[in-house]
């Protein structure tokens, strides 16, 4: 393998969260402060973030929104958080054009800065993109124009053993890449 950062090579989307860990507001704000500075076309930021933290109201509402199964384990993260992007709003000039796919391709990069942060600060992220992106975006009273994309569980890790039979074998079985000459395109 080719030498990667270590910040790269040791991230990975665990299931298993420790259900005591709490995540601090100097961790919180290291994430977001980290997805702010992601690049994005014309500089546009078109990502906004909603967080909750185990148990308060936000977390609540954004779990909910969660496939049942995920919700098995990702109630056991120290905080939920939603990546969402804009689309164009009259209020917003430099967005205003901009193609959602571009606002959703630059959110995935602030979700990927986040995440890199989160290893560098011993946490772990697992997003989930199959989530409720309507009744998210109704459940938080988020504004018109503000598409929920994705949820990240965040926190420590937990003990795999504490998982049902099925996601145990996925957490703790080794982890595979595809070959790079199969990504590819010739």
């Amino acid at each position: 393998m080719a030498d990667l950062t270590s910040l790269l090579a040791f991230r990975w989307s665990p299931r298993a969260f420790d259900p005591a860990a709490e995540l601090t507001d100097a961790e919180t704000s290291s994430l977001l402060e980290a997805a702010r500075w992601a690049p994005s076309a014309g500089n546009a930021q078109p990502w906004r973030f909603a967080v909750g933290h185990r148990d308060d109201e936000t977390w609540k509402r954004i779990l909910v929104n969660l496939p049942v199964d995920d919700q098995r384990w990702a109630r056991h993260a120290s905080a939920l958080l939603v990546g969402a992007h804009v689309t164009a709003t009259p209020d917003l000039a430099t967005l205003a054009g901009q193609p959602a796919q571009q606002a959703a391709y630059d959110l995935g990069q602030a979700m990927a800065h986040l995440g890199v942060q989160a290893t560098a600060l011993g946490l772990h992220v697992h997003q989930l993109v199959d989530v409720d992106s309507a009744g998210l975006g109704a459940d938080l009273e988020l504004p018109a124009g503000v598409r929920p994309l994705v949820v990240a569980a965040v926190g420590r890790l937990g003990d795999p053993f504490s998982l049902p039979e099925e996601l145990r074998r996925r957490e703790t079985g080794l982890r595979r890449r595809r070959p790079l000459a199969e990504l590819l395109l010739r």
